[in-house]
C-alpha cells in the first residue's frame, strides 16, 4: 500500500527550472518502480519519466529527455523531478505514479497503473 503527494509545482518563465517532489508513504516504497506523468487542460494524459526501483535504470519521453531529470532519495521515500530550460508546452498537472514489478519503459505504455498521487501544477509562461 503507497500513497503519494507531490509538492514543487508553480509559476515560471519560459527557460526556468522547477523541481518537483513525490512523498510516499508505505515501507515498500522504494521497492516500486516510480514515474512521472503530466496531462494538460483537455488533453490526454502523457509519460514523462520512470525510474526502477534500485535506480540505476531511467527512461525519458523524447519531448523532456536531455531537460528533465528523474531521482529518487529512498532514505527519504521521495521521488523527484528536476525539470530545466522549461517551455510553455510542459504547462500541465504532473503526478507521480508506482506500480510493481515494472520496468521503466513498461511504465510508459502500462494500461493501469494502481498508485497515484493528487498532482501538482506546473505553468510555463512565454
Amino acid at each position: 500500500q503507497v500513497q503519494l503527494v507531490e509538492s514543487g509545482g508553480g509559476l515560471v518563465q519560459a527557460g526556468g527550472s522547477l523541481k518537483l517532489s513525490c512523498a510516499a508513504s508505505g515501507r515498500t516504497f522504494s521497492t516500486y518502480t516510480k514515474g512521472w506523468f503530466r496531462q494538460a487542460p483537455g488533453k490526454e494524459r502523457d509519460f514523462v519519466a520512470a525510474i526502477s526501483w534500485s535506480g540505476g535504470d531511467t527512461y525519458y519521453a523524447d519531448s523532456v529527455k536531455g531537460r528533465f531529470t528523474i531521482s529518487k532519495d529512498n532514505a527519504k521515500n521521495t521521488l523527484y523531478l528536476q525539470m530545466n530550460n522549461l517551455k510553455p508546452a510542459d504547462t500541465a498537472v504532473y503526478y507521480c505514479a508506482a506500480a510493481r514489478y515494472t520496468a521503466p519503459q513498461a511504465m510508459a505504455v502500462m494500461y493501469s497503473i494502481p498508485y497515484w498521487g493528487q498532482g501538482t501544477q506546473v505553468t510555463v509562461s512565454s
